[in-house]
């Protein structure tokens, strides 16, 4: 079969698509045939070497993906609750990304505590962009614990996870803030934002005691911070320098894990229509490398999949 590794760490043109043998599934895991595999910032971070200096050794070949939707194809020992033929997703993060295989391959092992059923209705490229920013968006909710009618600031409001965090925000009950480009405040609007700005500056303009909680996947972190009011709590999606400590303000910087419960939510939502991802292009397997300089770019408006 075929797998997209990173045999020496760099840009787009390390990853190579390479011919490997199928993989066994091993107890409480199951191997699926990939039917679209999501790209996600982690994995450029991971193809970049990143892990490295954060202390895991450099591996001779590393797998790459994390988001995945396909279909049982084989079942480890002890594996009753999912069955061959299943349409599953998950957000596969198992040897926390040390392996040799990854998700971008014609097929991959996935640890059944870290999939779900896919979504009834939704396409494979779709159901496959949901579960990473589903799953960080509902931790995140989860660590501010905001009671409903509170104010949550959401930065990138239009991305992958800020998305997610003013759809699940606003079930919660939560006034949402979003910050997000002028071109994509209909977008957010119609997510269920209570308030947009483009400029994460203009939220004291809106509310001068600043807001309850901020959650941050653009990595805005100081003006972030600056907008959420004394005793609040701020949380970082992604390490990138962390706000000067004040005001009582909680600060935290999150790494999803994953969650078969909430994953399994996620995906009821989605099936009652209530929540929503946009893909913004689909492209071969073998073309991983075109797809990862697309998302170092910017400016996409939804996620990237690759069809195997």
């Amino acid at each position: 079969m075929r797998a997209v590794v990173v045999k020496a760490y760099g840009g787009p043109e390390a990853l190579l698509t390479v011919e490997v043998p199928t993989p066994e599934p091993g107890p409480g895991q199951v191997r699926i045939t990939v039917e679209a595999a999501a790209i996600n910032p982690v994995d450029l971070f991971i193809r970049s070497g990143g892990l490295t200096f954060h202390g895991a050794p450099a591996r001779e070949q590393t797998g790459i993906g994390c988001d995945v939707a396909g279909v049982v194809e084989a079942l480890g020992e002890d594996v009753t609750d999912v069955k061959i033929g299943d349409r599953v997703i998950a957000a596969s993060t198992h040897s926390g990304f040390s392996r040799d295989l990854g998700p971008y391959a014609d097929q991959a092992i996935i640890a059944v505590d870290e999939l779900a059923p896919a979504p009834a209705e939704w396409p494979a490229e779709q159901a496959a962009s949901l579960p990473l920013p589903g799953l960080t968006a509902w931790q995140c909710l989860d660590i501010v614990a905001l009671p409903a009618g509170a104010t949550l600031l959401v930065t990138g409001a239009a991305g992958g996870v800020g998305a997610m965090l003013v759809q699940l925000g606003t079930l919660r009950g939560l006034t949402v803030v979003a910050v997000a480009r002028s071109s994509d405040e209909s977008y957010v609007r119609e997510l269920g934002a209570g308030y947009f700005v483009d400029d994460v500056a203009k939220v004291r303009e809106l509310l001068p005691e600043g807001v309850d909680a901020a959650v941050d996947p653009a990595k805005l972190v100081q003006d972030a911070h600056d907008a959420v009011r004394d005793g609040g709590t701020f949380v970082a999606v992604v390490a990138d320098g962390g706000p000067e400590d004040g005001r009582g303000i909680a600060s935290q910087v999150m790494w999803a894990h994953p969650a078969r419960e909430q994953l399994d939510a996620l995906v009821a939502l989605v099936d009652e229509g209530k929540l929503k991802v946009r893909v913004a292009g689909t492209l071969p397997l073998d073309q991983a490398a075109e797809a990862h300089a697309r998302m170092a770019e910017g400016g996409l408006r939804g996620r990237l999949v690759l069809l195997p």
